[in-house]
């Protein structure tokens, strides 16, 4: 099961056996004034500088979101886009929960990007997947539908299921939907990090797919944040997942040990050349 993205001149191969894909999330102004306040002047530099400093430190794709307050995502989100093609050569996940912005942004890429994303909530299912389809990319599937997001790991199972069996009646085969089991603080529920393992392995075994998860949420609220990012990174990397949506410049030494130890770099050539690189530095 292989999910392909891939820019104009580079492409990511996500699947079972292949190394683990990150996915920059530095391009997101929540919680990011600088970035909020750039934005909303249609200032782009500091897309451009976030884009080219994730690149370097091993983001395999690049998440490209504009949404804040008071920024017109139809016109903003493709020029993002675009000026994030012309400084990295990364393949991108466009992101938005708005599909004219999606649609606006799909038509200037050039490449076949990752979609950020549809849940099971039934207008996102019948907004989204057609722009899937009609641009013949992959697409992120969030495990939460029109009641919310599911406490417990058999509802987001089966929103998994509705997902994949809803993009598969319109033409989407399943490998190009890749899900996401969602994450939530451990501070606040100290079973949280438990039930998105669960998901993770059920979605797994049941669906066989690709899965996605942004980790950062499981530390929030605790201190020594990294500490507990970092723990998480390695266990749901073991438990199955291909793909995270992350800071890379924090986690990607992680990400490569725990490769290395899942016999997913042979002889050690990632982790080594990782290694020798940041000595340089």
């Amino acid at each position: 099961m292989e999910t392909m993205i891939s820019s104009a001149t580079k492409q990511v191969l996500i699947g079972d056996g292949h190394p683990t894909v990150l996915i920059g999330e530095r391009i997101n102004p929540a919680g990011k004034k600088k970035m909020s306040e750039a934005l909303r002047a249609g200032n782009l530099e500091i897309v451009c500088q976030e884009a080219l400093a994730q690149a370097q430190v091993g983001a395999d794709i690049i998440d490209v979101c504009v949404s804040t307050f008071g920024v017109d995502e139809v016109t903003l989100l493709p020029q993002a886009v675009q000026a994030v093609m012309e400084t990295v050569d990364v393949p991108l996940c466009i992101d938005s929960a708005k599909p004219e912005a999606l649609e606006a942004a799909l038509r200037v890429y050039n490449g076949r990007p990752l979609i950020n994303s549809v849940t099971g909530e039934e207008n996102s299912l019948a907004r989204v997947l057609p722009l899937v389809k009609k641009y013949q990319a992959a697409v992120i599937g969030l495990v939460q539908d029109d009641e919310g997001i599911p406490k417990k790991w058999e509802r987001r199972v089966a929103i998994a299921h509705k997902i994949v069996e809803r993009a598969e009646a319109v033409g989407i085969p399943k490998e190009d939907v890749i899900i996401d089991c969602l994450t939530f603080a451990v501070g606040a529920d100290t079973r949280s990090g438990r039930i998105t393992i669960e998901t993770v392995h059920r979605v797994k075994v049941e669906l066989g797919i690709n899965v996605i998860l942004g980790t950062s949420n499981i530390s929030f609220g605790l201190p020594d944040r990294n500490v507990i990012n970092n723990a998480f990174v390695a266990i749901a990397i073991a438990a199955g997942v291909n793909c995270l949506i992350v800071d890379a410049a924090k986690v990607r030494p992680t990400v490569l040990a725990t490769d290395l130890l899942l016999a997913r770099d042979e002889h050690a050539r990632r982790y080594v050349e990782a290694y020798r690189g940041r000595q340089k530095h």
